[in-house]
């Protein structure tokens, strides 16, 4: 590791910690030239995700689009921000550990929808009228029969 003051590429690791979320490693570390302390963080590299959009468009995964439309679908609702938080981590987790460089956005609609049941069934129908693109009253009848039947089971 290259030194910031000196340049040189002589350094020992003094300490190493995990970060707090654990997804790095720091590091410190001091000069063996000018024994100056610097601090390095070490991260795993990630792959970038493709979005493939129904058009047949792709854009690069962007996790806030996720917690934008949670947001909207949530208003009003009894659910808190750290809930929406949770699950944006864990579809953001579930996209990254398939390995799959691309993910249809209907995939990740459903990965939403299907953690919007768990949390709210009002906003669960929300995000599916604008998901399954409901063209009538009669689209979200169906879904609110087929979430009450499954309720009921």
């Amino acid at each position: 590791m290259k030194c910031p003051f000196c340049g040189s590429l002589d350094s020992k690791v003094v300490d190493s910690r995990e970060s707090d979320d654990g997804s790095a490693i720091r590091r410190r570390r001091e000069c063996e030239v000018c024994k100056k302390r610097y601090t390095t963080y070490e991260k795993i590299e990630s792959m970038p995700v493709l979005v493939i959009k129904n058009d047949g468009n792709r854009q690069l995964f962007d996790v806030s689009k996720i917690k934008k439309g949670l947001i909207k679908a949530c208003e009003k609702r009894p659910v808190s921000l750290d809930q929406i938080d949770s699950l944006v981590g864990e579809i953001e987790k579930k996209v990254n550990n398939s390995l799959a460089q691309e993910i249809s956005s209907k995939k990740i609609g459903d990965m939403v929808m299907e953690g919007l049941k768990e949390l709210d069934e009002v906003a669960y129908v929300r995000f599916a009228s604008v998901h399954r693109k409901f063209t009538d009253i009669n689209m979200m009848r169906e879904e609110i029969n087929k979430l009450v039947d499954n309720k009921t089971k």
